[in-house]
């Protein structure tokens, strides 16, 4: 009965995000968004094309094998069926230890990754499930953090066989990949002022949560969406609540303020979204089974 009412509820989840999605991407004629460069990839590996035939193309071929199964779809619907696959996978990672997970989906950088059909909700997925853990390949700017905090065998075997199969695709992409990247416009958490204070998280360095953030705190990010990876620390629901209520602070700044520069939002991203994790990580009474297990009572 239980694992009946988890599926009943992500495939609610996954179905009112999809149409959501699909609703703003034929409403705005916004086609996928950015989720076609996933599909820009799928079909010139299909075609037998160099996929990164423009500067624009900066995911590596790893996000195009994922897009294979939306690559024949309409944009819109590709958008909205990937969004919504992505939440309803969460949806049930999330339940495994109870429903007050659920309130993640109440963060801004969910619903900033909804806007423009970002990877981060299914990278985030991906730590509950290692056939999953793939996806962090996609986007490893976010993904690695994900991956060397919930990283098994099984996972590790799974990323090895979707890399081999890219390499068999496209021998040279890496090299291409690589090259594409001086294009890529970003900021890094822990660089932006007042970013050094992430450092204090190396006080719990035992702590998996902790190396999370501080491991997320080194990548290079271009917006608020790549900051929903943190919403794998907070496991009460006063930590996820009070981490969801302070996110919307990046919310309320976007609406009123064009950003200038990439440093401007990396200082937002981490006053509204990275600095109250870190609050969540100390504030905690030190235990490394806390941090492993994420059963801990709720607050």
């Amino acid at each position: 009965m239980v694992m009946r009412l988890r599926i009943a509820i992500s495939a609610v989840i996954g179905l009112a995000s999809g149409v959501f999605c699909w609703f703003l991407m034929k409403r705005f004629h916004q086609d996928a968004a950015d989720f076609r460069w996933a599909l820009h990839l799928a079909q010139r590996v299909l075609a037998r094309q160099n996929p990164y035939d423009t500067a624009l193309e900066q995911y590596p071929l790893t996000a195009g094998i994922f897009a294979l199964p939306f690559v024949r779809l309409q944009p819109e619907i590709a958008a909205g069926a990937f969004y919504g696959i992505s939440s309803a996978l969460l949806a049930f990672g999330l339940m495994r230890h109870g429903y007050r997970g659920l309130l993640i989906f109440l963060a801004y950088p969910y619903w900033a990754g909804l806007l423009t059909v970002q990877w981060s909700t299914i990278i985030t997925a991906s730590a509950f499930f290692p056939w999953l853990l793939p996806v962090t390949m996609a986007k490893p700017q976010i993904g690695l953090p994900v991956f060397l905090t919930h990283a098994s065998r099984r996972g590790v075997v799974a990323c090895l066989m979707v890399g081999a199969l890219s390499l068999v695709l496209m021998p040279r992409w890496p090299l291409l990949w690589i090259a594409q990247t001086k294009h890529y416009e970003h900021f890094i958490p822990l660089l932006v002022f007042p970013g050094p204070l992430l450092l204090l998280a190396l006080f719990r360095y035992r702590n998996r949560d902790a190396i999370l953030l501080f491991l997320a705190a080194c990548m290079p990010q271009r917006w608020f969406f790549d900051s929903f990876i943190l919403w794998l620390i907070p496991k009460s629901r006063r930590e996820i609540l009070a981490t969801v209520f302070f996110s919307w602070g990046a919310g309320l700044w976007r609406w009123y303020h064009v950003p200038h520069s990439f440093t401007e939002v990396g200082r937002w991203t981490v006053v509204f979204l990275y600095l109250p994790m870190l609050i969540v990580v100390l504030a905690r009474r030190y235990s490394d089974h806390f941090s492993a297990a994420g059963l801990n009572a709720d607050a």
